[in-house]
């Protein structure tokens, strides 16, 4: 379970998605997690799921890459699922004791699964092909108009950028601390839930030594170099010019949003 967490990872390649601003990855990513939420019909599904798949394929990274990702979640997709199936209101198919299912409650069973699934994946494309630092770099130049009223923008996007570069490390450490227990007779499948609860404490424990020390030892590396997070003058290493690529990126959604509104208000098949 703990190699299928891809969260924070990042890998290099060169392909369109890649080379995009990052500023408009961003911007992007979430208006399109919004016209998730605005798609009612399955025509306009149909347009984000092309989209989507799409996607996936110009970034050029393996399949079985996003297929990992959405591991972690298939519990909360099933859940989330069954919810649907049983608890929603219309005509019904089939009656046992307090269960019903209804037609309504299928179609809104099947479309949350696979809004859950692209929302899931679009996000893994933004960080499949974006690195941390370059992302919270992005996430900084954006949310820079907020600093004007004394927000701490640096420190909150160094807090993230901390986060997600320490994410991969913490996981692999979790991983070899396991393994180590393992090799020593811990069992973490089998038994009540208390019990395999229980066998996590030898886990936490030392991990929990490790993340403090790396925190200590970034604190004690970042106070050697002066930093100094209260300095305005702190230029940026990369700076970042749109290209005729991110245009198009932006002119793709702009078109693929006007489809899934067209095709709610046209071509309407129920509320989600």
């Amino acid at each position: 379970m703990i190699k299928d967490i891809t969260l924070g990872q990042f890998f290099p390649g060169n392909s369109v998605i890649h080379r995009l601003d990052p500023r408009i990855k961003l911007v992007l990513v979430v208006f399109y997690i919004a016209l998730l939420f605005m798609a009612t019909s399955f025509f306009s599904y149909i347009v984000l799921l092309i989209s989507t798949l799409t996607v996936m394929i110009l970034t050029k990274i393996p399949m079985k890459l996003y297929v990992r990702s959405l591991k972690p979640l298939l519990f909360i997709i099933i859940f989330t699922s069954v919810l649907n199936i049983f608890y929603t209101v219309g005509d019904p198919i089939f009656s046992f004791w307090v269960f019903t299912i209804t037609t309504q409650g299928i179609y809104n069973a099947v479309f949350m699964v696979f809004r859950i699934m692209m929302m899931v994946t679009i996000s893994s494309v933004l960080t499949y092909t974006t690195s941390p630092i370059v992302l919270t770099g992005a996430l900084e130049r954006l949310l820079s108009p907020l600093a004007k009223i004394r927000l701490p923008i640096h420190e909150f996007t160094m807090m993230m950028t901390i986060a997600l570069r320490f994410i991969p490390t913490l996981l692999e450490e979790t991983d070899k601390i396991m393994s180590a227990q393992k090799a020593r007779g811990a069992d973490f499948e089998t038994g009540s839930i208390i019990k395999r609860a229980k066998a996590l404490i030898p886990i936490l424990i030392p991990l929990f030594v490790s993340a403090f020390r790396h925190a200590i030892e970034l604190a004690t590396a970042m106070e050697c170099r002066c930093y100094n997070p209260e300095n305005k003058k702190r230029t940026h290493l990369t700076q970042y010019k749109l290209h005729f690529y991110d245009i198009h990126a932006v002119i793709s959604v702009v078109i693929i949003s006007v489809l899934v509104i067209f095709l709610n208000r046209f071509i309407f098949l129920g509320s989600i």
